[in-house]
């Protein structure tokens, strides 16, 4: 079942290879969320907020789902990972999440910084960053993530070849 999907994202990005590969990782390419009119209410106040979370349906895999594989930042170390240590795109239920940076809000539009989605990817949710809320205390530990170097708008051809 494909869930509700609100809008869409109009990026200059059209394959996954050359897209970056966290939003945090490309911060200051530009895109916009295009949203459906129905939905066009639902952005009153979103412009008081600097960052918001975006929810996609990542609806072009790179191939087949599987419980482990090769990340996109493991590539030249081939090092596997389950899927629920990852963040890619081959997922059971594909869902994209992307802390994007809120530029300007319009009637049914979002102007916002921190591209890694390709254009016409469908968007299924966007809420607002509280950092009372989604910043955790501390300094949490972020798994193999910790070990890797990521620089700013790095794709995944840039890492290598897929697994």
């Amino acid at each position: 079942m494909r869930p509700t999907v609100i809008g869409v994202v109009r990026t200059a990005r059209t394959e996954l290879e050359s897209t970056p590969v966290q939003a945090a990782a490309n911060r200051a390419e530009e895109g916009t969320l295009e949203l459906d009119e129905r939905f066009a209410e639902g952005l009153a106040g979103l412009a008081g907020f600097d960052y918001a979370w975006l929810l996609s349906w990542l609806d072009r895999p790179d191939g087949p789902m599987s419980l482990t594989h090769v990340p996109f930042l493991l590539r030249r170390q081939g090092r596997r990972m389950g899927i629920f240590a990852t963040r890619g795109p081959r997922r059971p239920t594909p869902l994209g999440l992307s802390l994007v940076r809120v530029l300007e809000v319009g009637e049914r539009t979002v102007r916002f910084s921190g591209v890694d989605l390709l254009d016409g990817t469908p968007v299924v949710d966007l809420k607002p960053y509280v950092a009372r809320f989604d910043r955790p205390p501390g300094e949490p530990r972020c798994g193999w993530f910790d070990g890797t170097e990521v620089a700013e708008g790095v794709t995944p051809a840039e890492l290598g070849r897929p697994e």
